[in-house]
């Protein structure tokens, strides 16, 4: 089982409400985005036109690349609608969008309109506030935390 005070790092959060109202929709968008990189869905390449993509722009290997973002926005964006690991689903959304910002948007100015930067600043912005604060109130990592505690106590975890 994981060590109580890394599991008092990692899960722990005194935020309340306003993480839920991040975490979810959020975690929503990016799940959406990863599963157009990995299934091709909701009009995406899938991970063999996205790694032929992102290697044309220089990530390469890109169906490396195109599994790792696509997983990390994916894997992470589900994490985050259900407050499970939030702090490092979070930490890898924000480096993925970091990524994204600085190899496929910057060039082209701040504003979408112009494929710029402005949705991944604002989705790095949320998911680096997220990491800091934690799942809040209404996270699985609540659920977690307790039972770490109560198994560090001596009680029997139930599962």
């Amino acid at each position: 089982m994981m060590n109580s005070k890394l599991a008092q790092t990692v899960l722990h959060s005194n935020a309340g409400y306003a993480a839920l109202v991040l975490r979810v929709p959020v975690g929503l968008i990016l799940a959406a985005h990863g599963a157009q990189k990995l299934f091709g869905w909701f009009g995406g390449y899938g991970l063999e036109g996205t790694g032929q993509w992102l290697a044309s722009i220089g990530l390469a290997p890109g169906y490396l690349m195109a599994l790792l973002s696509g997983g990390a926005e994916f894997f992470g964006g589900l994490a985050l609608v259900l407050g499970l690991l939030t702090r490092p689903a979070a930490l890898v959304s924000a480096f993925t969008m970091l990524i994204a910002i600085f190899a496929v948007h910057i060039d082209n100015g701040l504003f979408m309109s112009n494929n710029g930067y402005e949705y991944a600043l604002t989705l790095f912005a949320v998911t680096l506030s997220l990491a800091i604060q934690g799942g809040g109130r209404f996270a699985l990592d609540k659920v977690l935390l307790e039972r770490v505690a109560a198994t560090g106590n001596g009680q029997r975890s139930h599962a």
